[in-house]
């Protein structure tokens, strides 16, 4: 597997003033809380922009993006280090293939995990999808139920919803914060029947969402930022939110031997092995010896005694 090896940010010089000046404060409080290292996997469907949105955050072409190919091909790990704070963040292929998610593929990611990163954390999850697709129906939910089977419930909890595309006109008359809220809740919906989030779980973690515009024609502002139709400068608000979930208070997800395996088969019906003795023991064992009990209270003494 391909993987970028560790390098100065040098990139980071790119951005404006304004978004550097964010960047440094934020990379800051990490640091001012002991997180020099900082690992986010970026999951979802092909064609979503999850590349584009690597190469945003580093502020280079660092993966490429092409208009005939939709997703990087395998995995890919960028690396930058930066006045002592690292970053990595794990570009992954699309999920689905064929219409249906493919094991294969989320096999080729853990493998991948399991050489890079083995006994290291994944600290932020990004799920990437597009604001302008209008639907979420089942091959969403499986998806996501593919993402928490391989990679544990807790995933969540590290979770962000990046929504793509974010630089667009509302369809059907509706505003763009209207369209916005209904488009994030319906996906949100979707990550807590996948993931079978409780609504206590989702109060006490909720899950953000960020919107992302990797477009050259995107607006900016007058410090040359890139910004939203709401112009929010959406680079350093991203940033935030991530910064936000790294400290959020939950723990990583440890990428050690039996996430990259998966549960062993042989172990699987280890758990209920003592309540088949207990039962065993209380209906099968217990009445046969009643029942000798009573056949050799009932019996009566030979005559010859």
């Amino acid at each position: 597997m391909a993987t970028q090896l560790l390098r100065e940010w040098t990139s980071f010089q790119q951005f404006p003033a304004a978004t550097q000046e964010k960047l440094v404060n934020l990379l800051g409080k990490l640091k001012n809380q002991d997180v020099n290292t900082l690992t986010i996997l970026v999951m979802g469907k092909g064609g979503v922009g999850k590349s584009s949105t690597l190469n945003s955050i580093i502020g280079d072409r660092v993966v490429a993006v092409s208009a005939f190919q939709s997703e990087t091909p395998r995995p890919v790990m960028v690396s930058r280090t930066r006045s002592g704070f690292t970053l990595n963040i794990i570009d992954t292929p699309g999920l689905i293939e064929g219409g249906y998610v493919s094991d294969q593929i989320l096999e080729t990611i853990k493998g991948f995990l399991g050489r890079f990163l083995l006994n290291k954390t994944i600290d932020v999850l990004l799920y990437v999808d597009r604001l302008d697709a209008y639907r979420v129906d089942n091959l969403d939910k499986q998806v996501v139920k593919a993402i928490t089977e391989s990679f544990g419930k807790e995933i969540w909890r590290k979770g962000v919803v990046v929504l793509t595309h974010a630089q667009l006109s509302p369809p059907d008359g509706l505003n763009y914060e209207e369209f916005f809220s209904k488009r994030s809740e319906s996906l949100l919906k979707c990550v807590r029947q996948g993931a079978r989030i409780s609504k206590k779980e989702i109060q006490d973690f909720p899950i953000p969402v960020a919107l992302v515009e990797n477009s050259g024609r995107c607006n900016k502002n007058e410090n040359d930022e890139k910004i939203l139709t709401t112009g929010l400068p959406w680079i350093p608000n991203l940033v935030h939110t991530i910064t936000d979930i790294a400290l959020n208070g939950s723990k990583s997800v440890v990428v050690d031997k039996k996430l990259i395996e998966g549960p062993n088969a042989n172990d699987r019906g280890k758990l209920f092995i003592p309540l088949i003795l207990l039962f065993e023991y209380l209906f099968i064992v217990k009445p046969i010896q009643k029942w000798i009990k009573d056949d050799i209270a009932r019996e009566t003494r030979p005559s010859w005694e």
